[in-house]
């Protein structure tokens, strides 16, 4: 699982999506929190293309052979991103909530500045 072009697929996908944020961060248009959040909405992303296209191409693939496995694997890259993002906002907007997670990046905030 996760080889080939699965991987690159997702791999390009978060990849790109966290170098615009990082770019935001940069400058000043993102705080740290929302950035906290988007990074695990990234990754998550990332791998929901990566499962999406995997088991798209094998469902399009059992369905129509050749045709349906470029379908099935670009339906599930789509679809697998979006659930993956949807997932990593929950996540990343509960962990930026976490009172634990505060507490343990207090000191990081403020050794930073």
């Amino acid at each position: 699982m996760f080889q080939g072009g699965s991987l690159w697929a997702g791999l390009l996908s978060g990849g790109m999506s966290q170098l615009q944020d990082t770019k935001n961060l940069q400058q000043g248009q993102l705080g740290r929190q929302e950035f906290t959040a988007r990074t695990v909405e990234n990754v998550t992303g990332a791998v929901g293309v990566m499962a999406g296209v995997e088991y798209g191409a094998v469902l399009g693939s059992a369905l129509l052979p050749g045709v349906g496995t470029v379908v099935g694997a670009t339906l599930g890259g789509f679809l697998g991103d979006r659930v993956g993002r949807i997932v990593g906002g929950q996540a990343g907007s509960m962990i930026n909530r976490s009172q634990l997670v505060n507490k343990v990046a207090e000191p990081i905030k403020e050794a930073v500045q």
